[in-house]
């Protein structure tokens, strides 16, 4: 009889180990597409970024006309033109002192007025700047009509 139990014992044993295997299988599987979609994620992003770009560059060189800018935007974009290095969304929400998503909000509204912002990854983090061209016209044309009020 305890021998019937043992046989019993060892075969549910065998199939809980087969069930377990079988598991660990489809969590290896799980965990490989979850990367894959994260990888195709960030690939979809870097793409929507230089999609964003080359829209830019279409509007800018057809249109080359910038519109007038709001003193949130003229903060945003003085904070921009002035800076010589790329800067991510959150230096820039540190530096002007405002909440991320509105950086995000007064870039995106740059953009649809005309400012040519370049965006660059590293490290899966976004960086802006001024396109150089641009900050050359600006400096000799006053694009964006600056004045001393701008900087106060």
């Amino acid at each position: 009889m305890d021998s019937k139990f043992r046989t019993k014992f060892s075969i549910i044993r065998a199939d809980l180990e087969e069930h377990l295997s079988a598991i660990n299988e489809n969590s290896s599987e799980i965990q490989s597409l979850f990367d894959y979609l994260q990888e195709l994620d960030h690939k979809i992003e870097k793409f929507s970024s230089r999609l964003d770009q080359l829209e830019l560059d279409k509007n800018y060189c057809q249109h080359n006309e910038i519109k007038p800018l709001n003193s949130f935007e003229r903060q945003i974009f003085l904070t921009l033109y002035t800076e010589e290095v790329p800067l991510s969304f959150k230096e820039l929400s540190i530096r002007i002192k405002v909440p991320l998503d509105l950086v995000q909000e007064g870039i995106s509204q740059l953009s649809k007025k005309g400012v040519p912002i370049i965006r660059s990854h590293f490290n899966n983090q976004m960086f802006l700047q001024l396109d150089q061209n641009f900050k050359e016209r600006q400096a000799k044309e006053n694009l964006i009509n600056l004045s001393l009020h701008s900087f106060f």
